[in-house]
């Protein structure tokens, strides 16, 4: 059995609350979902983030300067 909503009150900018409102009212669709998908995407965004920095962790880095001699070094710059 899932858990119920919970409930918060969170503020929007005047022109965003708008554009909630009537993407909620064209898309049949209530505010809080569209806020959850909103949310829910984000935090997607930043698990696949983390991944990524994690599987490049052992990476060598390079400098600034290196990077662009490298560049140069293959006709790129």
């Amino acid at each position: 059995m899932s858990e119920p909503s919970k409930r918060s009150t969170i503020y929007f900018e005047p022109e965003i609350h708008k554009a909630l409102r009537l993407k909620a009212a064209s898309t049949h669709r209530s505010m809080s979902d569209l806020v959850n998908e909103a949310v829910r995407q984000a935090l997607q965004e930043d698990h696949e983030d983390l991944a990524a920095f994690d599987e490049r962790a052992a990476e060598p880095t390079i400098t600034y300067e290196e990077l662009l001699n490298d560049l140069k070094a293959h006709g790129k710059l």
